[in-house]
């Protein structure tokens, strides 16, 4: 399919559906409210309708416009959001009650063939009037009614999430035990940050807050662990006089992730694309930072020293990249008692670092946000994150190698946090 067409249909598909969706939730609220058709409804009615007007205009203003403000986006993107998945909450209970009155009409059309639908319509009837005089509701005003209740509840969250959340940045502090880790390196402090995705940024002061965070921990040494933009390389210029703060007396050590190369934006050119990577390295350097393209390093400290390793994104699900090369990265690497590596994806471990190098003993990693949505206590975490990944947040380990997956420093769509906090990580080596 012609890309200009299919970029046409996909969002006249997508205005389809949430016009259905509008339609069905509508259908809903007016069972709701049978028994009131005052001034009250006719408000509801005028707010339910004109919040569908501002989600389906701004969807249709972000695909014709070509350049659209990226806070009016962000903050538009994460209402519309919010707006349609308390209706789908709320289609829940609705969808309940219709299939109850589906099987209810398969019972009385094939199984009581005697019933006619007139008397089935009166009984109805009756048994709603009935329930009135009774000051009592019907079944299906009660599910209607129960779905409205519970579908505040994620709207309440995800609005939270969105004016609370967002900047909430929480420090997970790890200490990480390595059998041959050299005595001058005992103790050391590593601070990583991943995840930045400055192309959703809309509040200065929340993110030099958390750049703040990071100093305030006074690192030895920082790993930035990929995707500093969303789509292109001029998102983070606005950011850098910020971001500049992340510094670290060993250096800030940085890679990318599946963002930064370029392949979510449709580009004019292939040297326009190439140009924009281009420009991105030059960020890495002008913000102080050490990119690692598949390639090593040697810290020295004290007649000691370990390696470190950073690779290009690499993804165990095709639709990522998979330019990490772990035999390019360290080639000639000389003999370390310790590596440490960054790699994007956790996918990366299983599939290819445990087993071409088993060598690697702390891999840091990013790239799952942990979902930005899920329940953390101190004996029990959930994300949807942990369907798709077998590493999504916090410290794994296998045998002698460990994996540490940071929940991320900034958000993509969505632009808030429910229960899993932006996070800025202090390890510690032990």
């Amino acid at each position: 399919m012609n890309i200009n067409i299919f970029r046409i249909l996909m969002p006249l598909l997508a205005i389809s559906i949430l016009l259905l969706i509008d339609w069905y939730v509508y259908k809903g609220l007016k069972s709701a409210f049978k028994s009131d058709r005052s001034k009250r409804f006719k408000t509801i009615k005028f707010i339910f309708w004109q919040i569908n007007i501002i989600c389906i205009a701004s969807i249709i203003y972000f695909n014709l416009v070509p350049h659209v403000d990226h806070s009016l986006k962000t903050l538009l993107g994460g209402g519309i959001f919010v707006v349609y998945l308390t209706k789908f909450f709320f289609m829940l209970f609705l969808l309940v009650d219709d299939i109850r009155r589906f099987f209810n009409w398969i019972y009385i059309r094939f199984i009581k063939q005697d019933i006619t639908s007139d008397t089935i319509q009166n009984q109805e009837v009756l048994e709603t009037k009935q329930e009135e005089k009774n000051d009592k509701i019907s079944r299906q005003q009660f599910l209607v009614k129960t779905g409205l209740i519970a579908s505040a509840a994620p709207f309440i969250l995800f609005s939270k999430g969105i004016i609370t959340n967002t900047h909430n940045y929480k420090i997970h502090k790890q200490i990480i035990k390595l059998k041959n880790l050299p005595s001058a390196f005992k103790g050391l402090r590593i601070v990583q940050v991943s995840d930045i995705h400055s192309g959703s940024f809309i509040d200065s002061d929340g993110v030099a807050k958390g750049v703040q965070m990071v100093k305030d921990l006074k690192p030895d040494l920082i790993f930035f662990t990929g995707d500093l933009v969303n789509n292109e390389t001029a998102e983070v210029y606005e950011w850098m006089d910020i971001l500049s703060g992340i510094q670290a007396p060993m250096g800030v050590m940085s890679i990318y992730g599946n963002h930064d190369y370029g392949d979510y934006k449709q580009w004019g050119s292939k040297k326009e694309k190439e140009e924009n990577l281009e420009a991105l390295v030059k960020v890495h350097k002008d913000l102080g930072w050490h990119l690692m393209r598949n390639e090593h390093v040697t810290i020295d400290l004290h007649g000691q020293r370990i390696g470190l390793v950073g690779v290009e994104n690499w993804g165990d699900q095709k639709r990522f990249q998979r330019f990490g090369d772990l035999q390019v990265a360290t080639k000639n690497m000389p003999d370390v008692p310790v590596k440490l590596l960054l790699s994007h994806d956790p996918s990366h471990w299983d599939k290819k670092v445990r087993i071409e190098t088993p060598d690697i003993d702390v891999m840091f990693a990013g790239h799952t946000h942990g979902f930005q949505f899920g329940i953390e206590t101190p004996y029990f975490k959930f994300s949807p994150s942990q369907w798709m990944y077998k590493q999504w947040a916090g410290l794994y380990s296998e045998g002698n190698q460990h994996i540490y997956v940071n929940r991320g420093f900034g958000f993509l769509g969505y632009p808030g946090r429910v229960g899993i906090m932006p996070e800025i990580t202090l390890i510690e080596l032990a």
